[in-house]
């Protein structure tokens, strides 16, 4: 567990949790390298098609995938989310993203999960490549899969430009969305 979501789940654990938006978002959570972002990444995908067939179905047709290991969410009335991640496309890591999500209304907690988004049109890879910032339920259409989304999903039924799986949830927070999460292309 990085010192991150440790110190998350602390304060919050004591009931001191009132961490601003602004802490949440900044750089602070990034991951302490790229060969750390990229192992990290790799170890997501393999645990996460262990666990879900339809995942590892998915990546051998998708176009590309982002990977976001570990996301970090916080909040007491005003939260926020942050994470880095990689995208592959045809194997290879070469571009690098972050996930900021803000969000209001009764909520309290912490918790941390990791995130994938099986690109699967030329669409979805343009408008990620071409937009200052792909916020998730803007542009091509993005399924959240679940168990029951998962079981119905055939090679027939893949019609939507992307789908994402949410992996590794941990620490005390009611529900986890991506809906208005802005995807942004970063240096490393």
């Amino acid at each position: 567990m990085t010192n991150i979501r440790k110190t998350l789940l602390a304060l919050l654990l004591t009931g001191t949790i009132a961490l601003p938006l602004s802490i949440a978002t900044t750089p602070v959570a990034q991951a302490a390298s790229v060969e750390e972002l990229h192992t990290e990444s790799n170890q997501s995908l393999q645990k996460l098609y262990g666990t879900s067939p339809v995942a590892k179905q998915l990546s051998e047709d998708a176009k590309a995938i982002l990977v976001f290991p570990s996301i970090v969410k916080a909040g007491l009335v005003f939260g926020g989310a942050y994470g880095e991640g990689v995208l592959l496309e045809a194997g290879n890591i070469d571009k690098y993203y972050n996930s900021v999500s803000a969000s209001w209304g009764f909520q309290i907690g912490a918790q941390s999960y990791g995130y994938a988004v099986f690109l699967m049109t030329d669409k979805a890879i343009n408008y990620l490549n071409d937009s200052k910032g792909w916020e998730i339920g803007v542009g091509p259409t993005v399924v959240v899969m679940d168990e029951g989304a998962a079981k119905n999903l055939s090679s027939s039924t893949l019609k939507d430009d992307a789908y994402a799986f949410i992996f590794d949830q941990e620490g005390l927070m009611v529900g986890i969305s991506i809906e208005g999460t802005k995807i942004t292309r970063i240096k490393q």
